[in-house]
């Protein structure tokens, strides 16, 4: 597997959507401070997709394979030359990485953003973000990885619901493909996350095993992303509440010790002891050590996770692996751990 900067190499996050105010009108309506939560509008065949790059540089092949991966999807392509740009192994520097996304929003000609990649950069933009044009022109942004900073920094900060998805060059399998299209272009209620069913060689994989740490039932919003994101938010404005919701999680190339290090940070915060369960992804790449005495990256999530006696289930269909399953940031939700599914309580479009 790829390290994490490998992987955020070739990868891209996306899909959008011109999106008109809707207070979501849930049987258990959403507040966050004087922000009431927004359903952007729905995907549709013929949208304009604009294509940012709010974090590391993005290869040629990268971009070249995005536009034809919206084209195949029946979208429109829209970049700017801020996209094609380096400042270092950012794509540009922070000031103009901001203007491009805040651009996006405020563009009615673009229906939807879709990053081009992830990749470090999208927490040093976090104080540069126009949440007020966000908050009048909401837009389907769909991510992952270092995009999880974007995606709840911008629900905390505005109510807009938005997307943790397949990046675009995963985009390209019919699993990715179906679910992002259910949740963003074809919404129902109670939909439910159904996991890809494993090759055979992942099945051989102990990172990509389906196991439940603690059994039980919950309902609650959903939040999270990247471990390593989440942890990253913590102590600044856009430190996410767990409080009441499902917490998501993933990671790629982290050393047992270290995922045991972000949780216990967690643990230890505020709010995570509150949360009403916990979804973990597949985390590649965290199950190696280079040393012996290692615990594996199972004992630590059962060590770490279990006493918290809220339901927890490792091996959900999304993180950096091929096939991702799309959800909603701010959606009500359902998590059985024991069948280890996620089922979305509410339309997360309008």
């Amino acid at each position: 597997m790829a390290s994490r900067r490998k992987f955020l190499g070739t990868a891209l996050t996306g899909a959008g959507a011109l999106l008109v105010p809707n207070v979501l009108s849930a049987h258990k309506p959403l507040f966050l401070g004087q922000q009431e939560r927004i359903l952007p509008k729905g995907l549709k065949k013929g949208d304009t997709i604009g294509l940012v790059a709010p974090g590391y540089a993005v290869k040629p092949e990268v971009l070249k394979d995005a536009i034809e991966t919206l084209a195949k999807m029946g979208f429109k392509p829209h970049y700017t030359k801020r996209i094609i740009g380096n400042h270092g192994y950012f794509s540009n520097t922070d000031e103009e990485r901001a203007k491009d996304l805040n651009e996006m929003f405020t563009n009615p000609e673009i229906d939807g953003i879709l990053c081009a990649r992830g990749g470090y950069g999208c927490t040093r933009i976090m104080d540069m973000i126009d949440y007020d044009s966000i908050r009048k022109n909401p837009k389907v942004l769909v991510g992952f990885s270092d995009i999880t900073a974007l995606l709840n920094g911008i629900f905390k900060e505005t109510g807009l619901v938005t997307f943790h998805g397949p990046v675009g060059s995963t985009l390209n399998d019919a699993y990715s493909i179906n679910h992002l299209e259910n949740v963003l272009m074809h919404p129902k209620k109670n939909y439910e996350l159904t996991n890809v069913k494993l090759s055979q060689e992942e099945s051989l994989n102990p990172e990509y095993e389906r196991y439940t740490i603690t059994s039980g039932k919950a309902k609650g919003r959903l939040s999270g992303g990247s471990l390593t994101l989440i942890n990253a938010l913590i102590g600044t404005a856009h430190e996410i509440d767990f409080t009441d919701s499902i917490v998501c999680i993933e990671d790629v190339e982290e050393a047992p010790y270290r995922i045991d290090r972000m949780l216990t940070q967690l643990i230890e915060g505020k709010t995570f002891k509150n949360a009403a369960a916990i979804a973990i992804g597949v985390c590649a790449g965290c199950n190696s050590s280079n040393n012996e005495l290692s615990f594996s990256l199972k004992e630590v999530l059962v060590d770490r996770l279990k006493p918290l006696g809220i339901p927890v289930a490792y091996g959900l269909s999304f993180g950096h692996v091929e096939n991702n399953f799309t959800f909603p940031i701010g959606i009500e939700a359902e998590m059985d751990a024991d069948r280890l599914s996620l089922t979305l309580l509410e339309k997360a479009v309008s």
